[in-house]
C-alpha cells in the first residue's frame, strides 16, 4: 500500500510543475504586455495556448495518480 502512495505522489509532481510553469509564463506575458502594449492580442493568444498545454500535462499527471491508486489495489 505504501508503494501506491509513493507512485501517486510522484505522479502528482506534474501538477506542481504545471502550476510553476503557468505562473512564470503569466509573469513574462504581463512584462511583455507592459513593454509592447500594441502586441497584447498576440501575447494573450500565445499565453492561453501555453497555459492550456501546461494544464493538460497537470491533468494527465492527476489521472495517472488516480489510476495508480484505484487500479493497483
Amino acid at each position: 500500500m505504501g508503494s501506491l502512495a509513493i507512485g501517486a505522489g510522484i505522479a502528482a509532481i506534474a501538477c506542481v510543475g504545471a502550476g510553476i510553469g503557468i505562473g512564470i509564463a503569466t509573469g513574462h506575458a504581463a512584462d511583455a504586455t507592459a513593454r509592447q502594449p500594441e502586441a497584447t492580442d498576440k501575447i494573450r493568444t500565445v499565453l492561453l495556448l501555453g497555459a492550456a498545454l501546461a494544464e493538460a500535462t497537470a491533468i494527465y499527471g492527476f489521472v495517472i495518480g488516480l489510476m495508480i491508486i484505484f487500479t493497483l489495489k
